[in-house]
């Protein structure tokens, strides 16, 4: 049996009346979360009727199918094609005015959400068409004697929400201290599943100002929060504010891909949500309507807020186009995947090459990362079987200089040893814990704080496994804003279990 989509329109209609809709992003962690419907209301607890299953492909809506171009748009035989898809819309940005029949400008209070500092503005000084590109610009003037931030903000809901498809866009992001872009989407009915994070919301693109050689491809979603976060860095010296750059995402019902200029970067197969405590029949909640949103925002949690350095003459987020394609249909007849844990080696270490014995790729996400944040400056290298970080400025918080290793397998219930053997140039602190970036950051261990002197002494820490199984445990070593920029020698890293 197939699920048609005229039938699925109506139900959408059906629950835009009479569904109250929750915000999403009061609480929200790194990265961005905002909600996107300024009427929105409390969250209900009226049980949502799980999507139909089905063994047959589902036909897409014929409001996906191809239409005449909308007014200011080239002719959609100019537009790229992809195999298997068709064009479902798309803004090339080729008019004097923002197309509002599919852009609604967003007019939002300050700290509306993630403590961020702007005000969403309608003005035609916040967002603009100017030579073919949408520009949403970031203003900082005074207001009551103190620094105020108006800032743009566009979205498609109620306009040209659709549901699985391929999203490109092609956009260039400013450059500069707290200010932080963003391409995203959320579901047209954010109460189904309630509020967020349980609703959903996917992140094709976030760039933190002052580290526009980053780009995150993230999705959120769960009940407690939960994300997955992919990153494209740059390490040929450019930036993604130095030029236009092509994001993608591909969402079928049960995976998303994410692309940067044609690279993939990041896969996502495996979610759940809740309501009322109850856990909904994957894939929910990306089983929903979703619409695309794109803004600009200035300071907040997670890039922290301007500063001197930052530029807002300059402080223009540019989208060159925006286009959506969408297949035939979809087979919705998917299954959550099993999770797969990494094994030890033969001598019972979960850390792969703790010894280092052999020389990475910081950057590629294999074993070893090492990663700046927040005005950190650093470089690492192994040598001698020595793992050996230099810092030049400890930055705004501990993470802001951080060696980590990923995908460690962690079982309720089970018992850990964690051993090292550390140094420094200097006496020092550092910080050692075992987090879940994919369970809103829950520490397994805690954060602990190490004192190093300048001779080699061996640290051993134990703990159980309280939460949840999970496959993607991470060690870290976090040496940012610790007062001290002494260069620190790390060797024989082991996790193991304890029988």
């Amino acid at each position: 049996m197939k699920m048609h989509v005229r039938f699925l329109a109506l139900i959408c209609c059906i629950l835009l009346v009479f569904t109250s809709l929750a915000g999403c992003g009061d609480n929200a962690a790194d990265p961005a979360v905002e909600p996107a419907d300024p009427n929105s209301a409390e969250e209900t607890d009226v049980e949502p009727t799980p999507a139909e299953k089905t063994d047959e492909p589902t036909p897409m809506p014929e409001t996906g199918q191809p239409s005449s171009p909308p007014k200011n748009q080239v002719d959609e035989s100019e537009i790229p094609q992809y195999e298997g898809y068709t064009l479902l819309w798309h803004d090339e940005f080729n008019g004097t005015d923002l197309n509002t029949d599919i852009w609604t400008i967003e007019q939002r209070s300050p700290g509306w959400t993630n403590n961020e500092l702007q005000a969403y503005s309608t003005s035609d000084d916040n967002v603009f068409i100017r030579d073919g590109r949408l520009v949403l610009k970031a203003i900082k003037t005074l207001k009551n004697g103190r620094d105020y931030y108006t800032s743009g903000k566009v979205y498609t809901r109620g306009k040209k929400d659709f549901l699985y498809g391929k999203v490109v866009v092609s956009a260039k992001v400013p450059e500069g201290q707290g200010l932080w872009p963003a391409i995203w989407m959320m579901p047209t009915n954010e109460g189904y599943y309630g509020n967020w994070p349980r609703c959903g919301e996917i992140d094709i693109l976030e760039v933190l100002g002052n580290q526009t050689h980053i780009a995150y491809a993230t999705v959120h979603y769960g009940n407690p929060h939960a994300q997955q976060q992919g990153t494209k860095v740059l390490t040929d010296g450019t930036t993604f504010a130095d030029d236009f750059h092509e994001f993608s995402l591909e969402w079928e019902p049960g995976e998303m891909r994410f692309y940067v200029d044609g690279e993939l970067i990041h896969t996502v197969n495996d979610w759940y949500t809740a309501f009322a405590g109850e856990e909904k029949p994957y894939p929910a909640p990306f089983n929903q309507s979703f619409y695309i949103q794109m803004n600009l925002a200035v300071g907040g949690n997670w890039p922290g807020n301007p500063d001197e350095t930052t530029d807002f003459s300059r402080a223009e987020f540019e989208i060159d186009y925006v286009r959506v394609y969408q297949k035939p249909e979809y087979d919705t007849n998917v299954k959550r995947p099993e999770k797969k844990y990494r094994e030890p080696l033969e001598d019972g270490n979960l850390i792969y090459n703790g010894d280092f014995a052999e020389a990475e790729n910081f950057h590629d996400n294999t074993n070893w990362v090492f990663l700046l944040f927040q005005g950190g400056e650093g470089s690492a290298e192994i040598m001698d079987g020595t793992m050996i970080i230099k810092t030049r400025n400890q930055g705004a918080v501990d993470y802001s200089v951080q060696l980590v290793q990923a995908d460690l397998p962690m079982y309720k219930g089970r018992k850990y040893r964690i051993s090292f053997e550390a140094r420094a140039s200097e006496v020092r602190d550092m910080n050692v814990c075992v987090s879940a970036p994919t369970v809103n950051w829950t520490r397994y261990f805690p954060d602990t704080s190490v004192t190093l002197s300048t001779s080699w002494q061996n640290y051993t820490y134990e703990f159980t496994m309280k939460e949840m199984d999970d496959n993607c445990g991470r060690l870290e070593f976090n040496m940012g804003n610790m007062g001290s920029t002494a260069d620190i020698y790390i060797r024989n890293v082991r996790i193991e279990f304890i029988e």
